[in-house]
């Protein structure tokens, strides 16, 4: 219980840091959002902003607090995108229902909600939990997905290192525990409607429910990035089974280059699971991406 409770002690510090980051982004003030509010989407009410202009792209948050993408990471994709930055229903300021949440939910939430702010095609980009999210936007909504960028996460359960799995494990159980500590923290006064005990028992079950996605992946038609750390929370041989699902990784290149998958694949050196989002890299990389043809 030690190693559970410590690793979750670090989920939720790096929460409270990149919580007192969401209104800066490289020293200078974010970009108010030119509008904001609730979307009525299947049975929740979904809180979204909309920041900067340019081609459309949907960021979706890593689990328990949207604040880690939604600092400096958004701040930098709005100078040259529409960025739409929507709380996954029962996080945030997003509203949550007795439904079980599952990806594919989210997923059904992420294309509702572009119904309702009539965007027919976006590019999506999704961090740890979120990259699941955008997957299966990608995978249940094909029409709507232009670019595809996904960042840090595992297609497939095993994917995941065992200490990484047996600390989701015991998520449910230790959900009260948890949840005790996170009411007295600065993330409970930013996010006030959030009952952290269902947060953290929905997000475990979420977790150990277990999936095995590869059929669907190799599948997605979409250009898609995949960005991961060097020292990330899945095994390094699942992220080149990842990339080889995608088409890459399969041979030479060619001098030119015209051989290669039209995917894309970064690893970014001197990160983790959790410093991967703060990371410069991973928003250059994926401006860049979005940019090519």
């Amino acid at each position: 219980m030690r190693t559970f409770r410590h690793g979750l002690l670090i989920l939720v510090a790096a929460a409270f840091a990149m919580s007192a980051d969401m209104t800066t982004a490289g020293g200078q003030a974010m970009r108010t959002a030119e509008s904001k509010g609730y979307a009525k989407v299947n049975d929740v009410e979904i809180y979204y902003e909309v920041h900067g202009d340019g081609p459309p792209l949907i960021m979706l948050h890593g689990g328990v607090t949207p604040s880690e993408m939604f600092g400096a990471p958004l701040a930098e994709m709005a100078k040259a995108h529409k960025v739409v930055a929507l709380h996954a229903r029962g996080h945030g300021l997003s509203k949550d229902s007795s439904r079980p949440w599952s990806h594919e939910v989210f997923a059904d939430d992420v294309a509702a909600l572009m119904g309702h702010l009539g965007i027919k095609k976006a590019s999506v980009m999704g961090y740890s939990s979120g990259a699941l999210v955008a997957l299966q936007t990608a995978i249940r909504h094909p029409q709507l997905v232009d670019r595809l960028i996904v960042i840090s996460t595992a297609f497939r359960s095993d994917g995941l290192y065992p200490e990484v799995l047996e600390t989701f494990a015991q998520m449910p159980s230790a959900a009260a525990v948890i949840a005790a500590d996170v009411s007295k923290s600065p993330l409970a006064a930013l996010y006030p409607s959030v009952n952290w005990e269902t947060m953290f028992r929905k997000t475990g079950e979420l977790a150990n429910r277990g999936l095995d996605w590869s059929a669907s992946v190799a599948a997605i038609k979409a250009p898609t990035l995949l960005i991961f750390a060097d020292a990330d929370m899945m095994r390094p041989e699942h992220v080149v089974e990842f990339y080889r699902l995608l088409g890459g990784g399969q041979r030479d290149a060619g001098l030119d280059g015209s051989l290669r998958s039209p995917n894309r694949l970064a690893i970014i050196p001197n990160t983790t699971h959790r410093t991967l989002i703060g990371s410069l890299a991973v928003t250059q990389f994926a401006s860049a991406f979005l940019k090519s043809q």
